[in-house]
């Protein structure tokens, strides 16, 4: 049988094969099956050159279930899915816009066609087609070195095959043409890679249905002012937060500009900009390292905020208004937002627990939200072996003995409530190790129902036994009762 005209690489639309035709009379019993069967390929046939791929797929489905295995029948509904999978990478911005289409995505067609493929190789490697199939779907998934294997693969087969020498040639050509291209394109970067938004190289591009490219949390800010591109203006029906980042010009921007790449990474990653370290706002309450809070995001400008922190580290600072100055507090805690729940009506649900302490250096108003330029903060250490750190190690093993009397005490008082709740959790996640007093004096005021006056000055203290003297005081006064909640 001569080898069906196959294309590669989506020059031309592939052909499937026809069914072949046994007399009845050599079936016997089996007449009626087969039958059913050549007529399901048949018609799948006729609906492929039809254009009417859904349907050409839903008829050879039927007929693989009667017969499976069957490589002729594999092998056209695997033409059929890396047809459809090219056509939909193919299809226009304008088309999309005009006729929205529903269904599978170009790469899950691919995957199903590269399935195909390597059942019709497992049932029967003897076909050069079942190799080309297998290559095509390879290369619709970007997958191109697995490509060229899958066609030499076919020429151990059959040496002689004029359509997998062709195909592999051509193969090696297109990827040396890329190659050649990413190289060139390593010598000096032009305004393809920049993002006309932040005028920076693209960072996790994301490509929109008209054609144009910007930073994915470029896009998304652009996008919390109204839902067109900001280049052609043209009606976009996308959200960037979920919007796929385009794979192959990430991969080129990354391979090509690697060390302004890292520099980027690291601008997004920890929001420092120019050596200046930022810190988005939530003012609310003061927050001490290790505590642990439930957020409900209501309020627009809190909701643009929160997207945008999700978009990068997870990330932002709590502050209060100090009553003292009617302003912002000048100390402040980063939290991690461990949990972040979308509600159907726009709010965020979160779970945050507080991290690193930082002093706030200035702030002004971003898009209706907060933003400072900050200053990490830590206590100021004794020298290692004076007799100040020995005193440090000394409370600390004393008050973390004192707390877990503490606690077991609080926890038998309180029975139920959300106050049990919160002893439960932090004995759950347990003590931080005496070796580090800093974070242990956080944990243990944390045991206590403090006042954000009193939060806030303990934020500001930087002398690590006092700290915990605090804390030793107000747990035994607590215990005491003498403290009023």
């Amino acid at each position: 049988m001569a080898e069906p005209t196959f294309s590669l690489l989506g020059d031309d639309s592939p052909d499937v094969e026809d069914f072949p035709w046994v007399e009845e009379a050599e079936m016997g019993t089996l007449a009626e099956k087969f039958s059913k069967v050549f007529d399901l390929v048949q018609r799948g046939n006729r609906a492929f050159r039809e254009k009417r791929f859904e349907e050409a797929i839903s008829l050879y489905s039927k007929a693989q279930l009667l017969k499976p295995g069957d490589h002729i029948i594999l092998n056209n509904r695997s033409t059929t899915f890396c047809t459809i999978s090219r056509l939909l990478r193919e299809r226009s911005a304008t088309e999309s816009e005009n006729q929205p289409l529903n269904g599978l995505d170009p790469t899950t067609h691919a995957e199903l066609a590269l399935k195909d493929a390597e059942k019709v190789i497992n049932f029967c490697s003897t076909s050069p087609r079942s190799y080309l199939l297998k290559s095509n779907a390879l290369i619709l998934l970007e997958r191109y070195e697995e490509a060229r294997e899958a066609l030499l693969a076919g020429l151990q087969i059959d040496p002689l095959s004029h359509l997998l020498q062709t195909y592999l040639q051509k193969l090696d050509k297109t990827t040396t043409i890329s190659a050649e291209r990413v190289k060139c394109r390593k010598l000096e970067r032009t305004d393809d890679f920049e993002c006309t938004l932040c005028l920076k190289l693209l960072y996790e591009p994301v490509t929109t249905p008209c054609g144009h490219s910007f930073c994915r949390s470029c896009l998304h800010q652009s996008m919390d002012h109204g839902n067109k591109c900001p280049m052609c203006r043209t009606v976009l029906f996308i959200s960037p937060r979920t919007y796929a980042v385009s794979v192959t010009l990430n991969n080129i921007i990354q391979k090509s500009f690697p060390e302004e790449h890292a520099e980027r990474k690291l601008e997004h990653e920890t929001m420092t900009y120019l050596g200046v370290d930022l810190m988005p706002l939530f003012v609310m309450d003061v927050v001490l390292p290790c505590q642990k809070l439930s957020l409900n995001i209501f309020e627009p400008r809190y909701r643009l905020m929160v997207r945008r922190v999700m978009e990068g580290n997870h990330r932002m600072g709590m502050v209060v208004i100090d009553p003292a100055t009617g302003t912002t507090a000048d100390f402040a805690c980063e939290v991690e937002i461990l949990e972040c729940e979308p509600l159907p009506d726009g709010r965020f649900y979160l779970e945050v627990e507080g991290r690193r302490r930082f002093h706030i250096l200035r702030s002004w108003d971003q898009d209706g939200y907060r933003v400072a330029e900050i200053e990490w903060v830590q206590d100021i250490q004794p020298p290692e072996g004076s007799a100040d750190k020995e005193d440090i190690m000394e409370i600390t093993n004393r008050a973390a003995e004192l707390a877990r009397t503490w606690i077991r005490h609080a926890r038998e008082a309180a029975r139920t409530g959300r106050r049990l709740r919160h002893l439960e959790l932090l004995e759950a996640e347990g003590m931080p190790g005496q070796q580090d007093p800093e974070r242990f004096s956080f944990w243990l005021l944390n045991l206590l129902n403090l006042r954000p006056s009193e939060r806030l000055d303990l934020l500001r203290l930087r002398n690590t036994k006092e700290r915990i003297s605090r804390g030793l005081i107000l747990l035994r006064t607590e215990e005491q009762g003498c403290r009023v909640q």
